[in-house]
């Protein structure tokens, strides 16, 4: 399926959460099995080609796309974790929210040292999840150089801040400002 029509199988739900958002709503994608077949083949497309050795992929729904496409490569997932989580030795990293903050955790015995890993999310808004991610990923000694993403929101600058921490961003999709 090209780019086009995975964008399509993607519902926009208006003024979600609050009025004046336009919510983009995977779950219609992942209901439409050639459709998540698709991405999750153009998505594990652009891991190999990245040279990843592992896939890296935030609670919750960079578990779904992040884990098929280890899958889909033949190589581990490294789940990033909200807080309590983990049930053995974990570090972490607080980020900010545009309102409070939040943590992030892995089990550091996950992560070889120098090991090629790329984040894999359903979307890139502002970054911060990412860019903390990616930081928490290279504190356990990974070399994270990729984040792959099914949409980009350009509009919110993610990418933009994903680039300027040296990581190279690639989306399958965008929705600018609509």
């Amino acid at each position: 399926m090209t780019q086009d029509e995975l964008r399509a199988l993607i519902r926009t739900v208006p003024d979600f959460p609050a009025k004046g958002i336009q919510f983009r709503d995977i779950t219609t994608l992942l209901n439409h099995g050639a459709g998540l077949n698709a991405t999750i083949a153009h998505l594990a497309d652009m891991a190999r080609a990245s040279g990843a050795e592992a896939i890296a992929g935030m609670e919750a729904r960079g578990f779904i796309f992040g884990a098929a496409v280890a899958v889909q490569l033949g190589l581990g997932f490294v789940p990033v974790r909200k807080p309590g989580k983990l049930p053995v030795e974990t570090i972490g990293i607080d980020y900010a929210l545009e309102y409070g903050s939040d943590r992030l955790e892995i089990d550091p015995s996950l992560i070889a040292d120098g090991q090629r890993v790329a984040i894999v999310d359903d979307l890139i808004a502002t970054g911060g999840t990412a860019l903390a991610a990616a930081e928490l990923l290279r504190t356990a000694g990974a070399d994270v150089g990729h984040a792959l993403f099914v949409i980009d929101l350009p509009d919110l600058g993610g990418a933009d801040r994903l680039r300027a921490a040296d990581l190279s961003v690639e989306a399958l999709i965008q929705f600018e400002g609509d």
